[in-house]
């Protein structure tokens, strides 16, 4: 019989692991300390881009008595940003109070009625308030769309229910989807699809981003299901030893 028709009953000796030599092991630490100081240096270096950014805006819009530099040698970086928040903190609160609520509409009447500005401040109006609008049903959930032909699938955010016009041509079954592209997200489709026809998946909003601006490289984890007696469940062999259930936040009342 040859050897390599023998049987191993665990008493044939195993290969030995190769031995990485002194160069290929200090390669790997390399790459290794590598991957994991890249997301630190790139959220740092766009900080500070956008930090230096904003000082350089904000700063010498300030009169000298307030400025870093009338009283030291050097810059304070970051005044800049400081000295927004606390503009943007005043602000609100002036905001909030029922003078402020007249100025404010009294500036919103003038904006919507210049031809050119109109337009341009209405299309950021509304955004800003979809964006800071507490509707849990806007961009709540990731799902599949059929696009653009049949067989390809294109991951894509629910915006809202089809309302106004489009819920009267359309019909009350359909539902807006953003179809973003990859991998600058903020440009993409809006298409509206029978709410029969997506395929809702268990991945979070914040999830889904990161999986588009990686390029489906940065995949949420996730259990593979098998069929077991015609039933789906979740494969025991690959499931976590204590599997801990996501909570479902309950609606606000």
């Amino acid at each position: 019989m040859s050897k390599s028709n023998k049987k191993d009953y665990g008493l044939l000796p195993t290969e030995k692991p190769h031995r990485l030599s002194l160069f290929g092991w200090l390669r790997g630490r390399f790459f290794a300390g590598m991957f994991i100081a890249l997301p630190v240096v790139v959220t740092f270096l766009i900080l500070q881009v956008l930090i230096s950014e904003i000082d350089k805006r904000v700063v010498p819009l300030l009169p000298a008595a307030l400025k870093p530099e009338t009283y030291l040698n050097y810059a304070v970086p970051g005044f800049g940003l400081i000295v927004l928040v606390l503009f943007l903190t005043i602000l609100g609160g002036i905001a909030t109070n029922l003078i402020g609520r007249s100025v404010i509409s009294l500036a919103d009447r003038i904006l919507s009625r210049v031809p050119f500005v109109r337009s341009v401040y209405s299309a950021f109006k509304q955004l800003v308030e979809v964006f800071a609008s507490n509707n849990t049903d806007q961009f709540s959930e990731c799902v599949l769309i059929e696009y653009p032909k049949k067989g390809t699938w294109c991951l894509g955010f629910v915006s809202s229910p089809a309302k106004g016009e489009l819920k009267t041509v359309l019909g009350p079954a359909f539902i807006g989807v953003f179809v973003p592209t990859t991998p600058n997200p903020t440009s993409g489709f809006l298409m509206y699809v029978e709410a029969t026809e997506v395929v809702r998946l268990d991945m979070t909003v914040e999830e889904g981003a990161k999986m588009i601006l990686s390029a489906g490289l940065v995949v949420p984890e996730h259990l593979p299901i098998r069929e077991v007696d015609g039933t789906a469940a979740v494969d025991a062999d690959s499931a976590p030893e204590t599997p801990t259930p996501t909570p479902v936040p309950e609606a606000e009342a």
